[in-house]
């Protein structure tokens, strides 16, 4: 399975709306619940109004379209960074899912991938 690095570092964070969020950019996520809006954006696209803010995260994605009837991929990438402490973020597309580790944990994550046999581009 091939992996592709992102090359921005992101930002996670909480917004009272979307007025600011820059909506032409190649890469965001917003999640709007009853009880909150989050935003994953790039670090330099960051709202400057947000209600909590937690900067230091880099991100790759699982590349081509996954079909829902897989199984297990986001939890073998999961239990493989969590048996190395390295905690996740991860959200979904509807073609693919997208992994975010904290910054300085990074480089080793894409290293363990491909020592587990996960092609990084």
């Amino acid at each position: 399975m091939e992996i592709k690095k992102l090359d921005h570092r992101l930002t996670v964070c909480k917004v009272d709306s979307l007025q600011e969020v820059e909506l032409s950019r190649d890469f965001y996520f917003i999640a709007k619940t009853d009880e909150e809006i989050s935003l994953v954006c790039e670090t330099a696209a960051t709202p400057c109004h947000t209600t909590a803010r937690e900067d230091g995260w880099r991100g790759f994605r699982i590349q081509g379209v996954l079909d829902f009837s897989l199984i297990g991929i986001l939890s073998k990438i999961a239990s493989l960074l969590a048996e190395h402490n390295i905690s996740i973020f991860a959200v979904s597309t509807y073609n693919t899912d997208y992994v975010l580790v904290k910054e300085p944990f990074f480089d080793r994550a894409m290293t363990l991938l491909e020592t587990a046999g996960y092609t990084v581009i």
